[in-house]
């Protein structure tokens, strides 16, 4: 089986981690696989590394409706037995209808948490199978008509990292400038709206007068980076709060941090909450999205009411002031993702899911 995967986001974060993870698994199970993505991105250059094959196109975004012509000559040049759809940036509009112009049957992973209208339903028409990967996404995609067998769920998955990460806890103080003993929260997210850096802030301010050996690291870049540095400033937290940048060595340290803080108000499920509880790191999120499928709250971190920022300081205090249930909470943490969201159960999902599309008759 050969399955063209389709990934228009630039970077290797997110869903486009969630495709690269995905190809690699199937590939060991003898699946061939090619990504299509957006040409000269890092997404191109970390597949590429990957020894994964791939084919990169031009694609200026969700408008750019010669990407379908674009894409269905590669579809016929390439004939695979299936397209997989992994991004919302164009993709899930264009690539089902350069499928359907192919004549290749396609199926459309969405990861966005976000209701959508009526018209989103002439998106769908194209796709043999729509895959939510939480069930907060399947709710939405129901409120729009769809229904198994078209509509499946299958939630992100990660490996659970080693318990003695790469880098130690001092070679990570001394990345960042810090004092070996300070306490370190991380927060690894797109510097954009939906994220909640402004209510994670509002909190810190609180955190920071209690616990004053507290930093907080912001791990991402984003349109917002200017007016988030200046709320820095405004709000006197200069000292405790440093601009990290995207880090794609993450894994090598995410396992010393103390905490992860996860702000967002809207969230398909959570790439990076997953990843710090499989680096047996506690959590602290907001309820939103499908957050709660992944934060078992009181056992794997803490879940707060989305927005309240106030209850959410509260929690990471507690958490940065009990060492024993930070421990503990980290520990559990590992022990479920490392049950609950495999890899290979993520893999065996999808290829029940393309053979059954293979084996189902055009409408």
């Amino acid at each position: 089986m050969h399955v063209v995967h389709l990934e228009t986001g630039r970077h290797p974060y997110g869903g486009a981690r969630q495709a690269l993870i995905l190809m690699r698994g199937l590939k060991a199970r003898g699946v061939e696989g090619t990504l299509a993505c957006t040409a000269g991105g890092p997404l191109a250059g970390e597949a590429r590394r990957l020894g994964l094959a791939l084919r990169e196109l031009p694609m200026r975004g969700d408008h750019d409706f010669g990407f379908i012509g674009r894409f269905t000559a590669l579809l016929r040049e390439l004939q695979p037995d299936l397209v997989h759809v992994h991004s919302r940036r164009g993709a899930d509009w264009f690539g089902g209808l350069a499928a359907r112009r192919a004549g290749i049957p396609a199926l459309l992973t969405r990861r966005v948490d976000r209701s959508e209208g009526l018209l989103s339903r002439l998106k769908y028409r194209p796709y043999g199978r729509v895959v939510a990967i939480s069930t907060a996404i399947r709710r939405q995609l129901e409120a729009v008509g769809l229904r198994p067998p078209r509509l499946a769920l299958v939630r992100s998955a990660v490996e659970p990292a080693l318990q003695d990460p790469a880098w130690s806890r001092e070679r990570l103080a001394r990345e960042f400038s810090l004092d070996p003993r300070c306490q370190l929260v991380g927060c690894v997210s797109q510097l954009i709206a939906r994220k909640g850096h402004a209510e994670l802030l509002q909190a810190w301010r609180e955190v920071a007068l209690a616990c004053p050996q507290a930093r907080l690291l912001l791990f991402g870049q984003g349109p917002l980076e200017a007016s988030l540095r200046r709320r820095v400033r405004a709000l006197g937290l200069e000292g405790s709060v440093l601009f990290a940048g995207f880090r794609p060595d993450l894994a090598s340290f995410i396992g010393r941090l103390d905490v992860l803080a996860h702000a967002a108000s809207a969230e398909g499920l959570g790439l990076a909450v997953l990843e710090a509880e499989a680096a047996g790191v506690p959590v602290v999120a907001f309820r939103a999205g499908g957050v709660p499928e992944i934060v078992a709250d009181g056992r794997t971190g803490y879940l707060v009411r989305a927005g309240d920022a106030a209850a959410f300081a509260i929690a990471l205090t507690e958490l940065l002031q009990n060492e024993a249930r930070r421990r503990a909470l980290g520990a559990a943490a590992w022990d479920w993702v490392a049950r609950e969201f495999r890899v290979a159960d993520m893999v065996d999902a999808y290829l029940t899911l393309y053979r059954d599309l293979a084996e189902t008759p055009p409408r």
